[in-house]
């Protein structure tokens, strides 16, 4: 019985081990538009004003999906001139987040050229990695869609990672077969 107990505590801690390491991997997750999200009410140009996105970083468009749809460009110039016939990926759930794993330039436009040419438009700069530091939500405060990325400690708060929970079940789970 003893024996089980160790095998039990020694399973736990690996996993805490391993949810650690997937927790530094994670990087930053950006709702684009912030609070208005991708609309064409919203100015995604100022909101990405100043922001830096790196390799593992995470970008979340929230939009109507009966009145908007996303095209990822390929150049500059289909960007510029809101030229969407040939894109190299449609975003059409209303909630897309886009993966950030490769540094260089992306160019997303809203499918309708009206609104692209009004500004509805984002182009990012993939930056290299950093080193790995704790998750992070990028939103402006108060905002409803930040709960479409995850939901989001108040600041000052202790945070307790999955595998620290994880040890102290493991730990509990020990000391009452004692």
């Amino acid at each position: 019985m003893f024996g089980a107990k160790i095998v039990l505590v020694l399973v736990v801690t690996m996993m805490a081990v391993s949810l650690d390491r997937t927790w530094a991997a994670a990087q930053m997750h950006h709702v684009v538009g912030g609070d208005r999200g991708w609309d064409s009410s919203s100015d995604v140009a100022s909101w990405s004003a100043g922001r830096v996105f790196r390799i593992g970083d995470k970008i979340w468009f929230a939009y109507s999906a009966a009145q908007e749809s996303i095209a990822e460009l390929k150049s500059k110039e289909e960007y510029e001139s809101c030229d969407v016939r040939n894109p190299i990926r449609m975003y059409t759930d209303g909630l897309d987040g886009v993966p950030l794993d490769g540094e260089g330039i992306r160019y997303f436009v809203s499918s309708k050229p009206d609104n692209c040419k009004k500004g509805l438009k984002l182009h990012v700069e993939v930056m290299p990695k950093q080193n790995p530091q704790t998750p992070k939500i990028s939103t402006s405060e108060d905002s409803a869609l930040a709960l479409a990325a995850g939901p989001i400690p108040p600041s000052g708060s202790t945070q307790f990672t999955a595998s620290f929970v994880l040890v102290l079940v493991g730990l509990g789970l020990f000391c009452m077969g004692m």
